[in-house]
């Protein structure tokens, strides 16, 4: 069997239970959509930095786990706009809404400098990589979840879609969250596995395991980025058919 992220944390009881239980695939389905969530500022900074560096001026940092996944997001994202599938980007709220949010981070008025209000404002600005284009949804939101008091169910029903490819952070929290209520809602979650960070690595396998067994199908990027490369292969073909057919 395929050595998982995961496999380190595990106990040998754990092991024989899974092992026991056996795994099957959600799978994907017909008309996908990629959901980036939260790939802002406040997770990267400005450079890359180990964790216990980069907490001292952003302290909701993933460290170096934001910088390695961000390639492969990026892979990601340009394997979805070479498909054509819709895409829509998840950020927070800010301050200036004025709608309390759930993980406002207070400073104390005494340590409140120019610097520190630039980070405020510019922490739920998506990373120049990965900027939604024209006629990409962008969403923001005050709550872990996607779905919770947002339009994005709306967008997706009207769009038909039946398949979320999800990515982003964090995997323990707003990732967990948008996956719960998207099975929920029963679209077919997909976890691109190399595409979420989080800021514990514990943390982070777990809940790729819990999401696995339960709400999602965790798959390496490979996998996914075949999935769509055969998606778009099949629309092109279709598109040829339905010209010829007009010629006739």
């Amino acid at each position: 069997m395929t050595a998982r992220i995961w496999d380190s944390f595990l106990t040998e009881q754990d092991r024989l239970h899974l092992d026991g239980r056996g795994h099957r695939e959600i799978g994907f389905g017909d008309r996908p959509v990629l959901l980036l969530i939260d790939l802002y500022r406040w997770v990267f900074g400005d450079k890359p930095e180990p964790l216990l560096e980069a907490i001292k001026t952003w302290p909701g940092s993933c460290g170096p786990a934001a910088w390695e996944a961000l390639p492969h997001i990026r892979t990601l994202l340009d394997a979805a706009r070479r498909a054509g599938i819709p895409i829509v980007h998840i950020t927070g709220l800010g301050r200036e809404s004025g709608v309390a949010g759930w993980n406002r981070t207070s400073v104390p008025p005494s340590e409140v400098t120019p610097a520190v209000l630039d980070r405020q404002r510019r922490q739920f600005d998506i990373v120049e990589e990965l900027k939604p284009l024209a006629g990409e949804a962008l969403i923001r939101k005050a709550s872990p979840s996607a779905f919770w008091g947002t339009p994005l169910i709306g967008h997706l029903t009207c769009l038909d879609v039946d398949t979320i490819i999800t990515c982003g952070e964090s995997t323990s929290g707003c990732v967990r969250a948008t996956v719960v209520d998207g099975c929920t809602h029963r679209f077919r979650m997909i976890v691109a596995e190399e595409c979420v960070f989080d800021r514990t690595q514990a943390s982070h396998a777990i809940n790729l395991l819990d999401m696995s067994q339960k709400y999602a199908d965790v798959l390496p990027l490979a996998k996914v980025m075949h999935y769509l490369e055969s998606w778009r292969a099949k629309k092109v073909a279709q598109e040829a058919k339905e010209m010829t057919g007009k010629a006739l």
